[in-house]
């Protein structure tokens, strides 16, 4: 018998998933896109066509450029056809070329000089670092810096005694002296609430009681983890696992590790109701101090203290550096993982394909908009190196054809560069087909 409540469920957030990856896919795509045609634009080369999807044209107009802008159907993609090419892949259209002028020549992918071509193909990845540290820049700003004090902006609710309130100032936890957000957040782990509180209120001393510096408090759920697959959310604090209490985040992990894969039950309190879920923790490839990937069985979430300080505004240079600093490490990373997939390291079960960001996608976008920002910012990233890898049909590929004319001083026979487009191809649809397949066959 057919349960159409949990099939009405299942197709709303099947419908969810696809929707935010087509947001997703659409952002990272169009600026890409837009990369390759307004540099191209500069360097004199003639953009026919600017496409947001593949198929059926929904909607379209014609600037005074002649490029013409369009909508189209399947919205998985995009792409810039520039004057003389044969497809969205910049093939050269053997029919036509010849039969232009050396001037009509000039305004082609085809025809224009070397530096032109690729800077041309190169902007389309380097638009997208830009959106990715663009992106991580606003949520650095937003989010703010700490303002150097312990003074509570923020309560997050969690069981038992809470007799901090907002505006409070912590001074020390249990007689010992905290000066900063991050003392506090790694002092006591070994205490069990109640804890008791020094902080300054409205001029005075007092002395409270409240939760652990660290509880086993959930502030934010990991995207296709076992903690997501359970149904745990942000704000949930985890009470037991297997029936033992557990009193701060550190003792979680901790038992999390010596569970060593076994399926756990874990009693959660959320807003004051208790419940019960069973999950078992996934292998995960995480970056080291050494930077190389060690594999850890985690169940997929991330800890925090139970309040928000204070911030301040965090100044524009200060936060250009560090998104900068952000997409550099996710290139890094990155690199180093796909070496390490290679060489039989860690697992390629850490490869993510169309199917997984768009779950991915659709996990985030339900946690809020700045997890979803980021999510879009971290694979704009990861769509601009994965175009510089040097297979023909991606940007990496024409740049590869431009070094190898800047070399030798003759371009790739057309017979040779259609023999190589058709080899890219098949190497970048079997590997998204390997990343599919793999994203269902493993955990």
């Amino acid at each position: 018998m057919f349960d159409i409540a949990a099939l009405s469920a299942s197709f709303g957030g099947f419908i969810w998933m696809i929707f935010f990856f087509v947001i997703a896919l659409s952002v990272i795509v169009a600026v890409h896109e837009y990369g390759h045609y307004i540099v191209g634009r500069w360097c004199g080369i003639h953009a026919e066509v600017f496409s947001v999807g593949f198929g059926a044209v929904l909607l379209s107009r014609v600037d005074r450029h002649g490029t013409r802008w369009q909508f189209a159907a399947l919205p998985f993609g995009g792409f810039v056809r520039f004057k003389g090419d044969a497809s969205a892949a910049s093939a050269p259209d053997a029919a036509l070329l010849p039969k232009l002028s050396a001037e009509e020549r000039r305004k082609t992918m085809h025809g224009a000089p070397i530096w032109a071509r690729a800077a041309t193909s190169a902007a389309g990845p380097v638009f997208n670092f830009i959106l990715s540290i663009a992106l991580y820049c606003g949520l650095f700003m937003w989010h703010g810096q700490y303002d150097g004090s312990l003074k509570i902006a923020q309560l997050t609710p969690v069981p038992g005694e809470m007799g901090l309130q907002i505006g409070d100032e912590i001074l020390s936890v249990e007689g010992q002296d905290v000066r900063s957000y991050e003392e506090f957040a790694t002092i006591g782990q070994a205490l069990v609430p109640p804890v008791r509180y020094t902080v300054m209120r409205d001029g005075r001393r007092s002395s409270v009681l409240g939760p652990v510096p660290f509880p086993a408090l959930v502030a934010q759920v990991q995207p296709r983890s076992a903690a997501i697959e359970a149904g745990l959310q942000a704000g949930d604090v985890i009470l037991r696992i297997d029936g033992r209490a557990i009193n701060g985040f550190s003792q979680l992990q901790q038992t999390v590790a010596e569970a060593d894969g076994d399926e756990m039950g874990f009693s959660v309190w959320r807003a004051g109701t208790e419940f019960d879920v069973r999950l078992t923790a996934k292998s995960v490839a995480i970056p080291s101090a050494n930077g190389e990937f060690v594999n850890r069985r985690l169940v997929g979430m991330s800890g925090g203290t139970f309040f928000k300080p204070g911030t301040d505004p965090l100044p524009f240079g200060v936060a250009i550096r560090a998104a900068a600093e952000r997409t550099w490490s996710i290139i890094t990373l990155s690199l180093a993982g796909l070496k390490q997939m290679v060489l039989g390291s860690i697992s390629a079960c850490n490869i993510s394909g169309p199917v997984a960001i768009a779950e991915t996608a659709g996990q985030m976008a339900r946690q809020g908009a700045m997890p979803f920002v980021a999510l879009i910012a971290g694979l704009s990233t990861a769509v601009g190196l994965m175009n510089l890898f040097p297979i023909p049909v991606l940007d990496g590929g024409h740049l590869l054809f431009c070094a190898y004319e800047a070399i030798t001083g003759r371009k790739p026979s057309d017979s040779a560069l259609q023999i190589s487009m058709t080899i890219g191809l098949f190497l970048v649809l079997s590997l998204t087909a390997f990343a599919v397949v793999m994203n269902f066959m493993c955990p």
